[in-house]
Parts: C-alpha cells; structure tokens; sequence
C-alpha cells in the first residue's frame, strides 16, 4: 500500500488530470470529486482507481467532455434531460439539481435522463438531495454485467440505485446498491490487490463458481438475492433506459472499455419533505428510528449495529483525519499516467 494521501492533494490531483486532458474545470471538480468521495467512503471500487477509466473514454472520444445537457421542459415537476453523450457525472450533477429546484416549486421533482454515462458512485447525487431537506432517489441502468436469471450469458446490467434522506443530528440515511452480488469494480479491485473473491460473487464462462476475479471478469456477476435481484435490475433498466428513450438492456456500453457511446439512462427524483410535513419533525422521527435500530438487542459476536449509510460517514470522518491510502497498483498506475499529461501525482 502507498503512503496516505489528504483527500484536497487527491482531488486536486485528479481535477489536475482531467483538464490536463481537456475536461473544463467544472466539469473536472465535480469528476474528480465523485471519485475521492468514493475513497472517503471506503469504496475504493469506485475511487481514483478509475481515473484514467474514464480518460481512456475522454481520449478516444467515446466522451464528449464539451456537451452541456439539454433539458425538455416535460410537464410541470417531470422534465427530460439530453446529456449529449458527456460526463455522466456532470449529467447526473446536473439532473439531482435540476430535481430538487422542481420539487421546492411541486413538491417532487423528477428528471429521465438519456445519453448519458457511467456515473461512479450513485449516493453522491442522492446525499445532495438529503443536504437539501429531500429524500433524493437515483437509478441508473449499466454495461451487461450478469446473465437473465438462468442463464450464461451477459444481458443485463448491475443497474444500481439509491436512497438519501436527512436524519437530523445523525448522517444522512443512505442506501447505494448494485443489483448484483456485488459491484464489478469489487472485482476489478481484487484483481489488482491480487486477492481472491467468494464463491458467490461470479460464475466463469462455463457458468462455473469461481474465486479468481480475472475468470469473474470475464464470466458473469451473480445477482443478489438469487432471481430477486435479477428482476429488481429489469425493473431499474426500464425506469432509466426505456422510460428515457436512452439505450438498455445489451446495448449499454460501460466505463471499462474504451470506445463506444454508453447511451446510459438515469431516472432522478428529489421529493420536498416540507410538502408531506415540517422538516424539523421528519428529522426527529428519523433520530427516533435511527435509535431504536441502534438499540436493538445485539448477536453475541456483533458489536453495534448500523444504520444504512453511517459506515461510510465513519469512514469519511476517520480518512478525513488519517489520509486516503491507495493500493500500490493504483498509486502506481496513477503515477505512471500522470506524468504523461505532465501532471505530478501527491504519492
């Protein structure tokens, strides 16, 4: 492992990166930091590792880093959103925005989004929702990732989506999840750490268990929850892809290789809690739930019990402090493809 890296060195890095390779500057904050909230977050899948993911993308034009989205201004608190083929995380920033200003004027805001891109970390988008006094919600469809319950083959994506909400003097409630058994970039972090995943994380080409993540990569990623979590990845594709008139299904292309429009859909929605009931009482109701979940009466081998999303502002508070450490790969990697753009990595 490198040594700790102070997250604003890290984002700095990365911005630095970016617009080393023509993304304008905020486009390549906003870029750069999605991937050091992943860092912060403990979710190194989606962190910095990806940098030059998406610079593959950038450089072959896959990645039209000029586009700005354009809006349809749909029916009252539903609108339509173009991304033109950019950044998915400027388009996604974008469309949470956009969201939540329609909900302070209905109360609900919703925005279905096409042509847009892999986005890193879907709790991003939601957590400003949350900051924002909403419940925020995002889906997103992706790149084939796993087989229709049954089979062999890649058809359908890990399709991810998430849920924030404030809870007063706690960390906002968040929930981010794949549909799949786990995220790929799991897998694409165990290869590069050298380590083997669980038996239930992938099956091989031969639809075989496997724990050699380069043989998961290639094979397929189990759904979660057996065909429970295939049919809740459908379900996520037509609120992204169909119901946006963007691509799904097979069709998505994916971050992980380096040609070829994504035609990624997202559907976003911010909903104003002050049109259900007062903020401040939601807020105490959500302290009240977060404790009487901590409460609970605890298995002999478990020390506390969590709150969906409290792990990761842990973590954010203690990286904060301590420095992000990077894989040596990844710091490797990153210094390696840096220093083409004439850009000095801080590790």
């Amino acid at each position: 492992m490198s040594a700790p890296v102070q997250h604003n060195d890290l984002r700095a890095f990365a911005t630095q990166c970016y617009q080393a390779m023509g993304v304008g500057q905020h486009a390549a904050k906003i870029l750069a930091d999605t991937l050091v909230q992943a860092d912060l977050w403990g979710h190194q899948s989606h962190g910095v590792m990806r940098t030059f993911w998406y610079g593959e993308r950038i450089r072959s034009g896959a990645i039209n880093v000029d586009a700005q989205p354009e809006n349809d201004p749909g029916f009252g608190a539903i609108a339509v959103m173009d991304g033109r083929n950019g950044l998915g995380q400027l388009i996604a920033h974008e469309a949470m925005v956009k969201a939540i200003s329609l909900s302070k004027t209905h109360g609900i805001g919703a925005i279905a989004v096409k042509n847009s891109g892999h986005f890193g970390t879907a709790m991003y988008y939601t957590r400003m929702a949350a900051q924002a006094g909403c419940i925020g919600f995002i889906s997103t469809n992706a790149s084939p990732a796993m087989a229709p319950w049954g089979g062999t083959e890649k058809r359908v994506g890990t399709n991810p989506w998430s849920w924030a909400a404030p809870a007063g003097k706690y960390p906002p409630m968040m929930l981010d999840i794949a549909n799949t058994a786990v995220a790929r970039g799991k897998l694409y972090l165990a290869r590069q750490r050298g380590e083997a995943i669980p038996e239930s994380w992938a099956i091989d080409e031969l639809g075989r268990a496997t724990t050699d993540p380069a043989a998961g990569i290639a094979g397929t990623i189990l759904p979660m929850a057996g065909h429970k979590g295939y049919a809740i990845s459908i379900l996520m594709d037509a609120l992204s892809g169909v119901l946006s008139g963007s691509r799904f299904g097979a069709s998505v292309v994916g971050p992980y290789v380096p040609e070829g429009s994504s035609g990624v859909g997202h559907l976003v929605l911010a909903i104003n809690i002050e049109a259900c009931r007062p903020l401040g009482e939601f807020e105490a109701d959500m302290k009240r739930l977060i404790e009487e979940l901590k409460d609970t009466p605890r298995r002999p081998d478990v020390e506390e019990i969590f709150y969906p999303g409290e792990m990761e502002a842990r973590s954010e508070e203690r990286l904060k402090k301590e420095g992000i450490t990077l894989p040596e790969d990844t710091a490797d990697q990153l210094r390696i493809e840096a220093e083409k753009l004439g850009v000095k990595a801080p590790f």
